[in-house]
């Protein structure tokens, strides 16, 4: 039975991407207990501090088909934890006794500690697939809008023309750096813990660095300075990294809503049959997508800074914040892979009316060129002058219903000095997009492979 939005049957695929729930599963994380048993054992084996032939039965039986998941259920709500119930299995599994040497020198939290690094190791992995993915889409809008006018909006009123490459070029500089700090995160967060009792290693008289720098090369991890089981800044920092990437996919879910609704029109997430339709109104073309990606970013974001109360932890093994980081950190990348998927989707295909945005930027009949009309006009008549008889004549537009152009061909002060056609070229949309051009450009050439 499911009780979760995650794991639900019906909503799972729409909150959450199966491939991350899978890193997440029992089976996966107990997969990587067995993993790092295996290796350990046969790390010490190699360097004599266990013998070979029990290295080599203890890796013979690491085997996630033997666990009896009953016994590890039954065994892990005995004891707290599901590290000594595994380690208790494979040393059943093992001939002679050979079993009693797995687990030499280690204790629970290494296992526990460096498995979730393995999960996030494999999690972080989808992670930046999709950011590709969403990057290579939001550069493939970016340069195929480069030069579509779209109104820019301010406190969401009309500002100045810009264009949607220019929009799509912004967020997608964004989501570089996402792809940059994802790089430099790995070296800080992919390490493994082996440290024993009270992280010194103390259980082993001889072979305990070697171990430890053997195991971390054998799983591929990087080897810890000093032990970590109660500094968890590297958890917590995974946290929030997804917490920000979280938000740069919430702003892109923010503008999309509000750029279709029926007043403005301006883009569209990708149309399927009966995708956003109303159970009452037949005419709704509900944003789905928006609405996923912002109730699980937000989720994420009060989920990452759990992360940082795990950080508060007492002594040199902690009494209670280190199982937030269960709770928590399963569901923040299972939340994300949702977000990150349905992002996808909506860039994917988005749907973008190149003819109402336009047509949004000429609905005021020019106002939103005024502030090319004024720096236009400053070299003649001053620019804080010019702003205020402008200010002046955008009112006397609104009253009278009016263009602004005829508004100010009229008047005395402006028509002394500058001509009907060169107000229309004040007022033109396209002669007022400053380097959003060179912006686009200067972002595509920026974005790695």
């Amino acid at each position: 039975m499911s009780a979760t939005i995650i794991d639900s049957r019906i909503f799972g695929d729409m909150f959450s991407d199966a491939k991350m729930r899978q890193v997440w599963s029992d089976e996966n994380r107990t997969a990587k207990y067995l993993d790092i048993e295996r290796a350990l054992a046969k790390v010490q084996g190699e360097l004599g501090l266990i013998p070979k032939e029990a290295a080599d039965e203890i890796v013979r039986n690491c085997n996630i088909e033997q666990i009896d998941w009953a016994r590890l259920k039954a065994k892990t709500e005995q004891i707290g934890y599901p590290i000594i119930a595994v380690v208790n299995q494979i040393n059943a599994a093992c001939r002679d006794k050979l079993g009693e040497y797995c687990h030499w020198g280690a204790t629970t939290q290494d296992i526990t500690d460096t498995a979730a690094v393995l999960q996030i190791r494999e999690s972080l992995a989808l992670v930046e697939e999709d950011l590709k993915d969403i990057s290579n889409s939001l550069a493939k809008l970016a340069l195929e809008h480069r030069d579509t006018p779209v109104i820019g909006r301010s406190n969401l009123q009309q500002a100045t023309p810009i264009t949607f490459g220019y929009k799509m070029a912004s967020i997608l500089a964004g989501i570089e750096r996402h792809r940059e700090r994802l790089e430099q995160l790995k070296p800080r967060v992919l390490v493994g813990e082996f440290g024993g009792a009270s992280g010194t290693l103390s259980s082993l008289e001889t072979g305990a660095m070697e171990t430890q720098a053997g195991l971390m090369k054998e799983l591929g991890l990087g080897q810890p300075l000093i032990s970590w089981h109660t500094v968890r800044d590297n958890f917590a920092e995974v946290g929030a990294f997804l917490g920000i990437v979280g938000g740069s996919l919430g702003k892109i879910a923010m503008d999309v809503k509000l750029m279709m609704q029926t007043e403005v029109a301006e883009v569209f997430e990708p149309y399927a049959p009966g995708r956003g339709s109303s159970s009452t109104m037949p005419q709704k073309r509900n944003p789905i997508s928006c609405l996923y990606i912002h109730a699980n970013i937000s989720v994420v974001r009060q989920l990452a800074a759990s992360l940082m109360d795990a950080m508060v932890a007492d002594h040199e093994r902690s009494t209670g914040p280190w199982e937030i980081e269960w709770v928590a950190m399963p569901e923040i990348f299972c939340l994300m892979s949702g977000a990150l998927k349905q992002t996808k989707f909506i860039l994917s295909g988005l749907e973008v009316d190149a003819g109402q945005m336009r047509r949004n930027i000429d609905m005021t009949h020019g106002l939103v060129m005024s502030e090319a009309v004024m720096m236009g006009l400053g070299p003649f008549i001053g620019r804080e002058y010019a702003h205020d008889l402008v200010y002046d004549i955008c009112r006397a537009a609104l009253e009278q219903k009016r263009p602004l152009i005829d508004l100010l061909a009229e008047h005395p002060e402006i028509n002394r000095h500058v001509t009907r056609e060169q107000l229309a070229s004040f007022c033109d949309p396209m002669n007022n997009l400053g380097q959003a051009g060179v912006m686009v450009d200067r972002v595509l050439d920026s974005i790695k492979a």
